[in-house]
Formats: C-alpha cells, structure tokens, sequence
C-alpha cells in the first residue's frame, strides 16, 4: 500500500510537473496577428476613409476596428489585381522578383516567403479562404483555400485532404472555419498568424441571402466622375473594357433574369459569367429566396425601358447595392472574429489588421474593376489595432504599401527578416513615429496585357502630390498629374512646357526607382501592328472570364 501510495504522488507530481512546464514554454510575450484580407474592397467604401459612400454606413466594425487603431490614409499597392498583390504580400517583393507578374502565372512556393520565416520563429500558421496564388500553400500548418477565384455559393475548397465542398455561402463559411481553428486547432503554447482572406467583394458581386434586401430603401450617392468621358487622358483610358456602361452586362453582372436555366446568348462582350455557372449549384431553397428578391426588381426594370444615362443610373445602383451587401458580410466576419478573440481572452494580445489587394472603381470615372495606377485602384484599405501600442483613432499620413507587410509581420515577430525583402517594417509607424529616412514615394508596375477589361502594361512614380505614369506599350504615352490641385485625375500636364523641369526631375526619380528595386522588365514601345491586333474590337477576341 506504501508503495502504491508513494507511486502515485510520483504520478501526480509528475503531471504538474508536466503542466507546469507547458504553462513556461507558453509564447504570451509575442503578439498574435489575424490579418483580414478581402477582394477589390475600396478604401471610399469603408466608412472610416470619408469617402462618398460614408453616408451609407457600410462598415460598421471595420469603422470601429479603426476608432480602436490606426487607419492609414495613404496606403497603396504595387500592381492593382489580386494574385500578384498576395504574391508581394507574402514575399515582401515586388511582382518581378517574386515571378507572379499576373494572374495567369503560377506561384513558386518554394521561394522564401514571410510564412515560413514567421514558423521558424514559433508562430503557428494557418490561411482560409482566397489564395489565388495555385498551387499548396506553403508556410501554412493549416489552410483551407478556394480553387481560383471561387464561388460565393456553396464554394468548393482545397485542403491539406484533399477538395471538399461546403454548402453555404463563402464568407460565412470562410469566417466558420477560422473560429472553429481559433477555439478548436491552435496551439496554445504559441502564438499565432490567422489569414482569413475572403472572396468579397470580388466580380460578380453575388450577397448572402439575409442581405438581398439591404439597401433598396436608399439612393447610392454617385461619384463625381461617373460620367466622365477620359478626354484629357492618354488613349489608353478610352480603349479599356470596364465601363459601366457598355461593358457591365445585365445579366451575368447585374442578374437581371438570370436563373440557372438561362439560354439567352450572352454580350457580345467578354463577360464573367461565374454567377451564372454559381446557380447551377444552389440549393434549391437558397435559389427560390434570390428570385423571390430579383424578380419583382427585374420587372420594374423592364417596365422603366432605360436608355442613355438614365440605364448607365440604374446600373451603377444594382452594381453598388449588390457591392456594398457583399461587403457587409465581410464587414459582420470582422465582428464575429473580434467578438471569438474577446471570448478567448485573446484580444489584449492579437493585432488585428484589416485590408484588400488593392482598391475598385465604384463608378468613378464611369468605371467599374481596378488595374489602373489612377488613385482609385492604387489606393488600398489599411487598418491595424494593437492594444497597447497603436493610439486608438490615429490616420498615418506617410506613404505604404503592401510591399511592407511581410517585413512588419516578421518585425512583430522579433523573427529575422532576409536581406532580400524589399519592404519597410510599418511597425514605427503603428507606435506613433515617424521615421526620418521614410520612403518619398513609391513606385507601381501592373503588366497584364492583352487580357481582360484591356489596361495596358504602365508604370510609374507617386510621391506626396505628383504622380507619372509610362503606357509603354500604348505609343509611348505619359501621364502626369497635380494630386493636390487636381485629386480627381482629369487634367493631364504631361507635355506642357511650364511643367518640363518637374517632368524630368520625376522621370530621373522613376528610373532611380526602377534600379532601387531590380526591375529590368522590358519596357520598350511594341510595333503598330502588336497596337493593332491588341486594338481589334471586342467581337474579334476570344472571351475570357474575368479574374
């Protein structure tokens, strides 16, 4: 009995023993970071930015996550769509050296990315949602990620186990799976970078049916430009394929009489037609609640017979409406994330950051989509909360950019940062500083080129207030522009002789910036034959689905 009796006080020692140990080895002195990442999310359609949709009240968490931290006011991109913006992202390089140029490139996972810098350094990892990067995710101990673009409506996702499909719609289901992993999966002797990275707002703009009806009491404040005719712009702006007006289809875009058995022969235009094959996968009850909302709203358009400005009127608000209820799935996922982290007892050490892959065109200048270097596309949302150390309600001014982030992520993380990266860490910043040797401007390359919506390969240089831009391929075509005196982008000084000396000063830093950051892309002007066969109208191209 003796014996027994000694045998398990040695047990019982050794358990707490053991447990004491576990509660040592815990990393509580490094804080977590869930980074919330959506697609084509305009920083004018967030509340907080002061744009022309604050009226609307949009996003009232991520308006709160703001009042709570830092919202950055001049935030940017390095090449406007989205593979290639989470490519620098991850990397911290920009498109060239990172190899994901565009969407049709296929990501090398093997290259060294801040994901598996910040696992050597004891942080777990995990990803859901939008990868768009193809592939297996690499740096992740856990990750579900859409195929592609996805789906808004019981969306297919592939998993360390192979494809599985989840009925429901993909914010929400995007928004499940992080909690479950939050209160379920991690490990709670480390501390944690959760990517919870939706499909929403992305084209076709297709809301969770509770939202179907949001909205239809109100008139959407149009933007300014809605009706701009690019008149001073390079030709560039009139040659695109995104305007609201003739490009925006009634039926795949805007699902005006759009059911899964819909036969009528689709635009002469290329059309993403993603809502449409979306339908043939609803359940029957989730397809009887969305025509039970745009049916009788299809009629009353039908019985309106729109035409001229009156139809592009009628357009833009079916589109933002549609918009901004997908956004406001995003905007209750960042609630619920909050709300699961306060639960968890989690919130006084976990920076929460909240951002898209670049800006989007809500009407301004009549168009819809991104890609330009134009403040719309290349303005990004940027909005970070660290309790402790962030001042709640503060607006950076100093220019970023998703270049940045891998390198603050890591800084965070007090894990080494390779030499190679090309970024600032934000992490001065979000402590209130100001760094003297602070970037001046910043340099932008988007090149995808034929393809959709057609806007041609460009770079260029923004600093405070200028901004030039090169459409090399596009007859050697310049852009420049006043951001103080003109915000909007409609007078082009490009050219004028008063403007010469600032002209030169900014081409010497643009260059200086392309050495600075290894980009010898080929800029050189293509032949007018290549002009012409990009040129040719849209009838003689092959479609292609948006991306």
């Amino acid at each position: 009995m003796k014996i027994c009796k000694i045998l398990r006080i040695v047990n019982l020692l050794a358990v707490v023993s053991a447990m004491t140990a576990a509660v040592a080895v815990a990393d509580t002195t490094r804080p977590n970071i869930l980074f919330v990442f959506t697609d084509d999310h305009a920083p004018h359609a967030i509340g907080a930015y002061n744009g022309f949709l604050k009226s609307v009240n949009p996003t009232p968490n991520i308006d709160k996550l703001a009042q709570e931290g830092a919202l950055f006011e001049n935030s940017f991109c390095t090449n406007s769509i989205c593979g290639p913006s989470r490519a620098v992202i991850l990397t911290g390089k920009h498109s060239h050296l990172n190899g994901f140029m565009n969407n049709g490139n296929k990501f090398n996972w093997d290259q060294n990315t801040f994901a598996k810098e910040i696992q050597k350094a004891g942080y777990q990892t995990a990803i859901y949602g939008k990868s768009h990067l193809n592939g297996t995710p690499q740096g992740f101990d856990d990750w579900k990620v859409l195929p592609g673009q996805g789906l808004y409506y019981n969306p297919d996702l592939l998993t360390p186990e192979g494809k599985i499909r989840i009925e429901g719609y993909c914010t929400d289901i995007v928004t499940d799976l992080a909690v479950e992993w939050l209160t379920k999966k991690r490990d709670e002797s480390k501390p944690f970078v959760l990517m919870v990275q939706h499909k929403a707002p992305h084209r076709n703009w297709m809301p969770a049916l509770r939202h179907l009806h949001l909205y239809d009491d109100i008139v959407i404040p149009e933007p300014a430009t809605l009706f701009d005719k690019w008149e001073d712009n390079a030709p560039p702006a009139r040659h695109q394929e995104m305007e609201i007006d003739r490009h925006m289809d009634l039926n795949f875009d805007l699902f005006v009489d759009l059911v899964p058995g819909f036969e009528q022969e689709p635009s002469l235009k290329r059309q993403d037609r993603s809502s449409w094959h979306n339908m043939q996968r609803m359940t029957p009850g989730q397809l009887a609640v969305w025509r039970e909302a745009y049916g009788p709203k299809d009629r009353a358009f039908h019985e309106l017979n729109l035409k001229g400005d009156d139809l592009v009127r009628w357009k833009y608000q079916r589109y933002m409406k549609n918009y901004l209820r997908c956004i406001k799935g995003v905007d209750e996922s960042l609630g619920t994330l909050q709300d699961t982290l306060k639960k968890l007892k989690l919130d006084d050490n976990t920076i929460v950051i909240y951002s898209s892959d670049q800006g989007f065109y809500l009407g301004d200048h009549g168009w819809y989509d991104k890609r330009w270097m134009y403040e719309e596309s290349l303005k990004m949302p940027l909005i970070v909360k660290w309790p402790g150390v962030t001042r709640p309600n503060s607006r950076p001014k100093l220019m970023v950019q998703n270049l940045d982030y891998a390198q603050t992520f890591l800084d965070v993380a007090d894990a080494p940062i390779p030499d190679d990266m090309q970024g600032m860490s934000l992490v001065p910043l979000l402590q209130g500083r100001e760094p003297g040797n602070w970037r001046k401007s910043i340099y932008y390359h988007y090149y995808e080129y034929p393809s959709v919506h057609q806007v041609p390969r460009h770079y260029g240089i923004r600093t405070e207030r200028y901004k030039l831009m090169h459409f090399y391929e596009f007859g050697n075509e310049w852009e420049l522009y006043d951001l103080e005196k003109d915000p909007d982008e409609l007078t082009n000084l490009y050219g004028q002789a008063d403007q010469a000396e600032l002209t030169a000063d900014l081409k010497k830093q643009l260059e200086d910036l392309r050495t600075r950051y290894q980009d010898d892309s080929d800029v050189s002007e293509k032949s007018e034959e290549w002009k012409k066969e990009v040129r040719k109208p849209e009838l003689e191209r092959p479609r292609k689905l948006d991306i």
